[in-house]
């Protein structure tokens, strides 16, 4: 089926994408006055004949996913949307300098907007955004949903970083702003692999999500290291937008914010259910808020299994499948290589072992469909002791998580455990570092 078939307006002729979309050409010409927002960038596809990010299981509904037409002009917007108030608050950089924006956000999400001395209207335009609660928001949910989550990403998340982080830089055209500014090679794949699991691991303790917590913090400055890194590729010049479109665009920063809860709609959907349980809303209700303070528009933040589901598999069916050894490989070469011990000693050692393995299995498991060969072919290979490290760490992580379970169930002992756990989730923060959440343009090292 040709392209036109299923997209009826020109993609010659604006305006086929919303006005607010359009807009940022004039309203941020530092970073968008470049990209022709007449045509899509070679990275969208809705020719059948292309090969795309969908699963093999899910291919022979990329017709029927097309022809949503609400959901479909949902994600072609959204594949060419940044961050309308951050960008701008970047876009600053050459008046203000990296090193006083970065402060002067620092201050504004501790103390509030006027504690910053004559704060430019970009950062009061922020700040606000993040400050303005969306209406559905229910902070006690939120606050319930990450109180479930704490078991889970306790005992899980230290043997599938790495293996998430690699799924992120898979695809080339999402890749490529990492490649440019080398944000995963010269030896910081494991900083980086840090920094992002401080930030999920900050926005679950108790409270962090309110307006003055640490994950509040967290979320401005990873939104404005994104912006940053705009607005230093724009104007790098090696940036070809007719190719690539919009350097980390929204739909890009759906599979770190929203893989957890894809993960939970599809276990709901393969399971014969519609809706989630009520503690399935709670961790629906963290990360949609969670998602909101990085900056992504509610239309993209599902609410339901189905929409859920049907959001995810769009941005795959309309981002064009390509692997590039130069700029993809680097990238995964460098994670796969990097230092992510879990201590010192026997423990350490052991930890190490069942990291490695399990952070394949994960990868190839979720991002691969179980296909090993697929994932050699792409430098992710497993032998007979990582196939048995990862099983390992598989029944250390299910004994962990089902034990906590157990404890949160028995009234007496339910608040020690939910103690233990806030402590576990303060000793992960402590071992992965102080987070910068900064990008600035004179450490860049590309990978190509």
């Amino acid at each position: 089926m040709a392209t036109a078939a299923l997209d009826p307006v020109p993609q010659t002729q604006a305006p086929f994408l919303p006005d607010h979309v359009i807009a940022q050409k004039e309203a941020i010409p530092s970073i968008y006055g470049a990209i022709d927002f007449t045509r899509m960038p070679e990275r969208f596809s809705t020719d059948l004949s292309d090969k795309v990010e969908m699963p093999e299981r899910f291919l022979d509904r990329r017709a029927e996913l097309l022809s949503d037409r609400e959901k479909f002009e949902t994600i072609r917007a959204y594949t060419m949307t940044g961050d309308r108030v951050a960008d701008a608050y970047a876009a600053l950089m050459p008046q203000y300098g990296f090193r006083a924006l970065v402060d002067m956000l620092e201050l504004a999400c501790e103390k509030g907007i006027e504690a910053v001395e004559n704060a430019p209207p970009e950062l009061v335009a922020f700040i606000a955004a993040m400050e303005a609660n969306p209406a559905w928001l229910d902070m006690e949910m939120v606050e319930e949903g990450a109180r479930q989550e704490r078991n889970g990403h306790v005992h899980l998340t230290p043997f599938v970083l790495r293996g998430a982080f690699i799924a992120t830089f898979m695809n080339k055209y999402s890749a490529l702003p990492m490649a440019l500014t080398g944000t995963l090679s010269n030896g910081t794949a494991a900083r980086r692999a840090y920094e992002t699991g401080s930030f999920f691991t900050s926005t679950l303790m108790p409270g962090a999500l309110g307006r003055f917590g640490a994950g509040f913090k967290a979320a401005a400055k990873v939104r404005l290291m994104h912006s940053m890194v705009r607005a230093n590729i724009a104007r790098s010049g090696k940036w070809d937008a007719s190719v690539y479109g919009v350097p980390i665009p929204q739909v890009d920063q759906m599979p770190a914010g929203l893989i957890g809860t894809y993960l939970m709609a599809r276990e709901v959907l393969d399971s014969g259910r519609e809706e989630f349980t009520p503690q399935e809303r709670a961790r629906v209700e963290l990360a949609r808020y969670r998602c909101f303070l990085l900056g992504l528009p509610e239309d993209l933040l599902g609410e339901t299994p189905r929409e859920i589901e049907r959001l995810w598999l769009l941005r795959q069916a309309t981002l064009r499948a390509e692997f590039e050894p130069e700029t993809c490989g680097a990238l995964l070469r460098a994670t796969m290589a990097a230092d992510m011990s879990q201590g010192d000693g026997l423990s350490g050692k052991i930890g190490d072992w069942m990291e490695s393995g399990f952070s394949k299995l994960f990868f190839i498991n979720h991002f691969m469909a179980g296909n090993r060969e697929r994932a050699a072919s792409v430098g992710v290979t497993m032998n007979a002791s990582d196939k048995l490290a990862g099983i390992c760490a598989l029944l250390f992580v299910q004994g962990q998580i089902k034990f906590y379970k157990i404890l949160d169930a028995i009234p007496g002992v339910r608040g020690w455990a939910g103690r233990r756990l806030v402590n576990k989730l303060a000793r992960m923060l402590e071992s992965y570092g102080h987070a910068d959440f900064i990008t600035d343009a004179s450490q860049y090292r590309p990978a190509v």
